[in-house]
């Protein structure tokens, strides 16, 4: 399915500051099933905005939500600065991720009992917190995001779980790998772990123009391969059907 696709900035509060997210919606006027995205620890980029744009054409609600206020943080030390002790705050990385969750579900196209969450990197720990958080969600896709949370709370996922991590990423780790694993296990989630094999972190993305980080690099056909395993996902837990 292909529909035409229209688009809009939507600001919101969030950690303190004014959010700024991309929502793209697919042609018609009736509701649809509804896909939030979270960014990579720079913040959104064309990278999700294409990502919300090419979920909308296949007749998805997308919202590609913010992490630091309008900014993309191109200097990995300010992007460490603010992300490490993100990642460190279960309830803080929830605050965030509802903010978006509330925006996605005021739009009157989305359906609210037919809403999944993906992200990338810190995106994708935002994601699995929601869930963590017993959020009523259809589906959770994480690329490079494989956080592990407090005890006890992986139970309350309520969804299949889907995650790709790169073999050589020194960022999740195989011990990482092993303690998402033990975590998603212990909460009798329904779970997947694809890892993609000579791929570093943030593999899905392509080269950018400034300083990245040691262990970061692109793979385009581990790219187009994860992708397609959340279209996949998507797919399988949360279908398009019919008329918009």
């Amino acid at each position: 399915m292909t529909t035409t696709v229209t688009t809009r900035t939507v600001t919101y509060p969030a950690d303190g500051l004014t959010m700024t997210g991309h929502l793209a919606l697919p042609t018609g006027t009736g509701r649809r099933p509804a896909v939030l995205i979270g960014p990579e620890g720079m913040g959104p980029s064309d990278i999700e905005r294409r990502r919300a744009e090419a979920l909308a054409g296949l007749g998805y609600v997308a919202l590609a939500f913010d992490l630091h206020g309008g900014r993309y943080l191109d200097d990995p030390e300010e992007m460490l600065a603010r992300c490490l002790p993100l990642l460190a705050a279960p309830d803080r990385m929830r605050d965030i991720g509802h903010a978006a969750l509330d925006v996605l579900l005021a739009e009157p196209r989305t359906d609210p009992g037919r809403v999944a969450a993906i992200g990338y990197g810190t995106g994708g720990a935002i994601a699995l917190e929601l869930g963590r958080a017993g959020v009523d969600l259809r589906a959770i896709g994480t690329v490079n995001g494989l956080t592990t949370g407090r005890p006890g709370e992986a139970a309350r996922i309520r969804c299949p779980v889907w995650a790709g991590v790169g073999s050589e990423d020194p960022i999740m780790s195989a011990a990482q790998r092993d303690a998402y694993a033990a975590e998603m296990r212990a909460g009798d989630v329904d779970w997947r772990l694809v890892t993609y094999g000579g791929a570093l972190h943030a593999f899905h993305h392509p080269p950018v123009d400034h300083a990245t980080p040691p262990g970061v690099g692109h793979h385009p056909r581990h790219a187009r391969r994860a992708w397609r395993d959340i279209l996949d996902l998507l797919a399988e837990c949360l279908p398009v059907t019919g008329a918009g």
